[in-house]
């Protein structure tokens, strides 16, 4: 049976999360702009068009620069693995990006270096130049009053837990991957990965794509179909629709490491995957429960790259191309501060 490339979207603690190659799951609703009332007089003629646009564009101006959307969750809701990136959405475009990065603070117990890379008009990823230091608390803290302009803004502040350091490798030419958990070697579970032999638009969308994956979400059954290639005739010999027990998301592309939907003479011995770390019953399920949003899953042995902006892949970067996604000098890179 062959698996990979679904149409639902993952969630971890309660987050959805969409796919680029699956159904929309809906994105986070941006918060409520802060608008500052305004006194009406019932008694004044209303004043002409070109003085109400004006009036319109002040109020406008006045309404601060606010966050929609802060991932990964506080600490109450979760603990994050040692990779995982602080992803913090405006509510708006930010014209002035320097200024809003300079407000931006991360402090740690254990602090390392980091910087923030705009990835776009209204996102900034924060990201560590080498993996967090496991077992801590990190604060993040938006000083949105102190941006030039917006001193009207409420500042936002949310604490993250690191749990443990789960690091897997998985090799693709060995058909087995390795878990350690704080350094030392706790699990090797015999796998299946993509078997190659499709191509599209010059692709080979059959192969898993090998480099520093992150965990992303988790489900304890998954329905996987044939859609993300344009299968969805129940005729077509390469139809299907699947539920893919322990399921854990690792991009936006449909890669996930799961149970194997049977064929597990396979398993250790040859890729027969579209693309999905496939495991036996027993390492897909203590995989799902120890697994953590932002665990590190390096993947080795493919000719198939996996491209930084595919899910949450920044360490695919290197820390001096990450740094120049910064809008403030030298990258804005600094050590997170001591908590």
């Amino acid at each position: 049976m062959n698996t990979l490339k679904r149409a639902a979207g993952a969630s971890f603690a309660a987050v959805a999360l969409a796919a680029a190659t699956a159904c929309s799951t809906g994105a986070a609703a941006p918060a409520p702009a802060q608008v500052a009332a305004s006194a009406k007089s019932t008694a004044s003629p209303a004043p002409p068009a070109r003085l109400r646009v004006a009036a319109a564009s002040t109020t406008q101006r006045k309404t601060p620069l606010g966050i929609a959307d802060i991932t990964p969750m506080g600490e109450n809701v979760e603990k994050v693995g040692v990779g995982f990136p602080i992803i913090v959405t405006f509510d708006r475009k930010v014209t002035d990006r320097a200024a809003a990065e300079a407000a931006l603070q991360v402090q740690a117990d254990k602090p390392v270096e980091g910087a923030w890379r705009w990835v776009s008009d209204r996102k900034a990823v924060y990201r560590t130049r080498t993996y967090w230091h496991p077992h801590q608390k990190v604060t993040f803290t938006a000083h949105l009053s102190q941006i030039p302009g917006n001193e009207s803004a409420k500042d936002v502040t949310r604490r993250f837990a690191v749990g443990a350091a789960n690091i897997s490798v998985v090799d693709t030419k060995k058909h087995v991957m390795k878990v350690r958990r704080d350094g030392k070697l706790v699990k090797s579970i015999p796998i299946s990965a993509g078997r190659g032999g499709l191509i599209r638009n010059g692709v080979d969308v059959y192969l898993t794509t090998s480099g520093v994956h992150l965990t992303m979400g988790k489900k304890r059954v998954e329905t996987m179909t044939s859609a993300w290639m344009g299968v969805t005739d129940p005729k077509n010999p390469l139809y299907y629709k699947l539920q893919i027990p322990w399921a854990v998301r690792i991009s936006d592309s449909g890669e996930y490491v799961h149970q194997s939907a049977g064929d597990y003479q396979f398993l250790g011995k040859s890729n027969q995957s579209h693309g999905c770390v496939r495991a036996t019953p027993a390492g897909a399920r203590w995989f799902y429960g120890i697994a953590q949003r932002g665990d590190v899953v390096k993947i080795t042995g493919t000719k198939r790259k996996l491209d930084w902006r595919n899910g949450w892949s920044y360490w695919q970067l290197t820390w001096t191309q990450w740094k120049k996604g910064s809008a403030l000098p030298a990258g804005g890179a600094a050590a997170a501060q001591q908590g």
